[in-house]
C-alpha cells in the first residue's frame, strides 16, 4: 500500500489519504466576502482526489486583512457568504474541508501581489495596520499600531468569534495561523516584537499571546475536531526566530492538544535569505516531528509523487501540503495515485476519464451506457 494515499484520524476526522490542498491567498473576496471565483477555485480543488483542503488564509477582522481582497469571517454577511460554496463542495465531494483563520497584523493593508504588493498608504485608501510593536515591516513604510490592551482583547474575540462562525459553517478542521511574518508570527519573532511587557523579551514572554489565541480557538471549536497551527520554522534571518525556538513552541501547542504541526519559514522580514530546492522546508517538519511526537504537515517546492512518498514512508512528514503544484495540475492527487498504484476519489462525472491502462485508478467501478 502507499504510504501517501494511506488514511489519517485526527480525532474524529479521518482523511483517506496524506495529501493536503495547502491555504492559497487568492486576493478575490470583496469586503471579505467570498465570490464566484471561490466557488470555481474551490470548487476544483475540491475534485483533486486530497485528503484535505484548507481554506485560504482568512482574517478574523477587516483590519487583519492582509488585502482590501483577502477573505474574511467577521460577520453575518461573510458568514453567509461562504455557505453556498460549502454546499456546493459537500454536494460533489467528500473531501474534507479545513479552514486557516489569521491576522496580518504589521503586513496589512498591502496592495494584492499582481498590483505590486506593498502597503497601501492611509492617504491612499489603506488602513494604519496593528503590530505588537510600532516597527515597519520594510524600511520606509509607515509604522503601524502598537496593539494595546484593549486592542489584544478585541483580537483574542475575533478569533474566538471566527471559530464559532466556522464550526457552524460545518468546518472540518481549523489551522491557526503563526507563520509567514502574519501578526502571530510577529509576536513570537524578536525581529517584530520588541515589547517591553508580558507579552515580549523572553520566550516564554513572545509565545504568550500566540499561545493564548490558540487556546481560545480550541475552546470555540467543537472538541472532536483538530485545530493545528503553521508556523515559520525559521526567519532565515540573523536573531530572529530558530528551529529551536520552533520546537519549543510546538512543545507548548502539544500540552494544549494541538493536533498537527504545519511546518513553514520565512516570512517576518524582506532580509530573508532562503535556499529554494524541492524539499527544501522538510528538515524543519523532520526535526518538529522528532522532537515533539505531533503529527507534521510538510510543505515546500513538493512536486514529485515518488518524492512525496518517500517523505512519508520514511517519517519526515505525516501529511504533506501542496499549492501551486496543484493550481498548475489540480488532479496531482489522481496522477499520484496512478503512479504509485493506489486508488483515488472522483466524481462519477469523470469516471470515463481514466487511461485504459489506469483502470484500478477510480476503485471498483463501473459505467454503463445504452
Amino acid at each position: 500500500m502507499s504510504a501517501l494515499f494511506s488514511p489519517l484520524t485526527l480525532r474524529s476526522v479521518t482523511l483517506p489519504n496524506r495529501i493536503v490542498v495547502s491555504p492559497m491567498c487568492q486576493y478575490s473576496a470583496e469586503r471579505g466576502e467570498a465570490t464566484a471565483w471561490h466557488m470555481i477555485h474551490l470548487g476544483s480543488l475540491a475534485l483533486s482526489g486530497a485528503g484535505m483542503l484548507c481554506i485560504e488564509a482568512t482574517s478574523v477582522e477587516p483590519d487583519g486583512r492582509i488585502t482590501p481582497g483577502d477573505l474574511g469571517l467577521w460577520d453575518d454577511t461573510t458568514e453567509a457568504a461562504l455557505k453556498p460554496v460549502l454546499a456546493a463542495i459537500r454536494k460533489h465531494s467528500s473531501i474534507r474541508v479545513a479552514m486557516q483563520l489569521s491576522h496580518a497584523g504589521r503586513k496589512a493593508s498591502s496592495h494584492v501581489p499582481w498590483e505590486g504588493g506593498q502597503l497601501i498608504p492611509v492617504s491612499q485608501g489603506g488602513w494604519l495596520p496593528h503590530a505588537p510593536s510600532a516597527l515597519p515591516h520594510k524600511a520606509g513604510e509607515e509604522p503601524p499600531l502598537a496593539l494595546d490592551t484593549p486592542a489584544l482583547n478585541r483580537i483574542r474575540e475575533a478569533f474566538a468569534a471566527s471559530a464559532r462562525r466556522a464550526a457552524r459553517l460545518g468546518i472540518d478542521a481549523l489551522e491557526v495561523h503563526a507563520a509567514h511574518g502574519y501578526l502571530l508570527h510577529q509576536f513570537l519573532s524578536p525581529i517584530a516584537n520588541q515589547r517591553s511587557d508580558d507579552y515580549g523579551g523572553s520566550l516564554e514572554n513572545r509565545m504568550r499571546f500566540p499561545l493564548e489565541i490558540f487556546d481560545i480557538v480550541r475552546a470555540a471549536f467543537p472538541a472532536d475536531k483538530p485545530v493545528g497551527v503553521r508556523v515559520s520554522a525559521t526567519d532565515w534571518v540573523d536573531g530572529g526566530w530558530t528551529l529551536e525556538d520552533t520546537i519549543a513552541f510546538a512543545q507548548e501547542l502539544k500540552k494544549r492538544g494541538c493536533d498537527w504541526i504545519d511546518v513553514s519559514s520565512g516570512g517576518v522580514s524582506p532580509l530573508q535569505k532562503i535556499p529554494l530546492e524541492p524539499g527544501y522546508q522538510i528538515p524543519f517538519a523532520r526535526a518538529v516531528k522528532q522532537a515533539t511526537g505531533l503529527t507534521t504537515i510538510g510543505v515546500g517546492l513538493i512536486t514529485d509523487p515518488l518524492h512525496a512518498e518517500q517523505l512519508i514512508e520514511e517519517g519526515d512528514a505525516d501529511l504533506i501540503a501542496l499549492a501551486r503544484a496543484l493550481l498548475y495540475n489540480p488532479r496531482w492527487p489522481w496522477h499520484a495515485a496512478a503512479q504509485l498504484g493506489a486508488t483515488v476519489e472522483a466524481p462519477p462525472q469523470y469516471w470515463r476519464s481514466q487511461p485504459r491502462e489506469q483502470k484500478a485508478l477510480f476503485g471498483d467501478i463501473s459505467f454503463g451506457q445504452r
